[in-house]
């Protein structure tokens, strides 16, 4: 053989063995990421062959995947009049953009794939019935979901719908009956079967400054305001040194915090706190009036280290750790370093470095309501294998004793006289309440309105949910706009839809 010969040859044999490799490589290394590309139009026509599962609510239908007559065999369908209302719980299912929501966080049940779905595939496979995905059930109130949603879209009047969150919980189980996030969106577009309609969707979802495929309820945090004076009570209640309701605190309009350089905090209108006797209220009273400069004092006199109490307090309640998901994920919420007079001060009436989920509120409305004891949230309620059998079922799980019986009862009397005194009180259904007014980075650069928030649960003897409300920028409303004129509607609406059925 010829040197030209030889040469060729080895060029060859190298392309032989490099087109093995990368034949190898692909094989081996790429396959995952290749059968997940969106643009692997066999994946996407296998995935399409299979009806996917529904997602559930108290029996209607949140998500389902209706036949068509194109080639992907099967269209995802969110019902069109409560699309929005649904959309931060289901997410969307995209031939492009992939999942969000449960879609994503349940994929493998609803997509049939999971390993306790093994068997109903053998089984279809034998039968020749097409392979179908399992159900998620839901443990939202469909009733609840519907009042919380209505009353988010229509109280913030000319200003359209307010911006904010509604999350409902039962006490005693930790189920999450209601949870909405407005503005919301269609996931309809998101799931067409023409590319187009799918990308002119996503862009236009992502470049809206209001985030609407965002779920506030879960991955926003904002600072809870006077929401938070129930971690600073609980935990100067639960000191044992001494103070109870009757405890006197300072009632002037306002106060100099300790170590701050002379920095002063204002009760809200730069008013002196009602009731005042001799310069003082009692506990009762200025958590009923929520009063600033009092919580102030309480926090930086009245309780031995101050700042490491009200911080272990809010880690009682489920703060400054990461949470489970419920299976979506969860934001923590924390309360920043407590480490002077100055900071605990502010923080102690929910300002500074604090910041929450609406979630995590409604998880310390719960804990209150249940006795002092917390209870892990979650949202589905049963996973089903295809013919509609339970394969799966949530069990309560409790998360910890956050504060005494005897304590959780002082926090329900401070918060019956809180609720008495909130703007709109009826006692049609006997509510225990706090309300908050917060002000915001945001809104002190752009002139914004504090943000409007309200906790509680109710019948109050009886408690079947607690709820969390905050509506963004006092639903700019203006600087008038506050967590009892705005927040508690909202929120007494979807207690009294619990309690008889109403909503209104």
């Amino acid at each position: 053989m010829n040197a030209p010969i030889r040469r060729v040859s080895l060029v060859v044999v190298l392309l032989v063995v490099a087109l093995l490799a990368r034949s190898t490589f692909v094989q081996v290394f790429e396959a995952d990421d290749l059968r997940a590309d969106t643009r692997n139009e066999r994946v996407l026509l296998d995935e399409y062959s299979r009806q996917r599962g529904s997602i559930l609510a108290g029996g209607e239908v949140m998500s389902q995947s209706v036949a068509t007559d194109d080639r992907y065999k099967y269209l995802r369908s969110y019902p069109k009049d409560l699309a929005q209302a649904y959309s931060p719980l289901t997410g969307y299912y995209s031939m492009i953009y992939s999942s969000g929501g449960l879609e994503h966080a349940e994929e493998s049940i609803l997509n049939g794939g999971d390993d306790r779905l093994f068997g109903g595939r053998v089984a279809d496979m034998f039968s020749g019935r097409d392979p179908r995905g399992g159900n998620v059930v839901t443990t939202i109130n469909p009733a609840m979901q519907k009042v919380a949603y209505e009353k988010l879209m229509s109280s913030c009047g000319s200003a359209g719908p307010c911006h904010g969150a509604v999350v409902a919980m039962e006490p005693q189980t930790g189920k999450i009956l209601a949870m909405v996030s407005t503005p919301g969106y269609d996931p309809n577009p998101l799931s067409s079967h023409d590319p187009k309609v799918v990308r002119n969707a996503w862009e236009s979802l992502n470049a809206d400054p209001n985030k609407p495929m965002e779920n506030r309820a879960t991955t926003w945090t904002y600072p809870p305001g006077s929401t938070f004076k129930v971690i600073t009570t609980a935990a100067a209640l639960s000191q044992g040194k001494g103070v109870d309701l009757s405890t006197r605190l300072t009632a002037d309009k306002q106060i100099t915090l300790p170590g701050g350089g002379g920095t002063t905090l204002q009760n809200y209108a730069g008013t002196t706190c009602q009731d005042s006797s001799g310069g003082t209220v009692s506990l009762l009273q200025a958590f009923q009036y929520s009063c600033n400069t009092a919580f102030v004092d309480l926090a930086t006199s009245k309780m031995q280290d101050g700042g490491e109490a009200i911080k272990q307090m809010a880690n009682n309640f489920g703060m400054n750790s990461s949470p489970d998901p419920i299976p979506l994920r969860v934001a923590q919420s924390s309360t920043g370093e407590l480490a002077d007079g100055a900071q605990t001060g502010q923080s102690a009436i929910g300002q500074l470095d604090v910041a929450m989920t609406p979630l995590q509120n409604a998880v310390i409305a719960s804990t209150l309501a249940n006795g002092g004891i917390r209870m892990q949230p979650y949202l589905v309620d049963s996973l089903q294998a295809p013919d509609l059998s339970t394969i799966s079922t949530t069990a309560p799980k409790r998360a910890g004793q956050a504060i005494s019986p005897e304590v959780a009862t002082q926090m329900r009397e401070l918060m019956v006289a809180s609720e008495r005194n909130t703007k709109g009180s009826s006692g049609r259904v006997p509510i225990a309440s706090k309300t908050g007014t917060a002000e915001h980075s945001e809104g002190q650069k752009g002139g914004e309105a504090p943000h409007a928030w309200y906790i509680g649960y109710g019948p109050v003897n009886d408690p079947k949910v607690a709820v969390s409300v905050i509506i963004e920028n006092g639903g700019n409303q203006g600087e008038a706009a506050t967590g009892g004129s705005l927040a508690a509607p909202i929120g007494r609406a979807v207690i009294n839809a619990a309690s008889n059925g109403q909503g209104n």
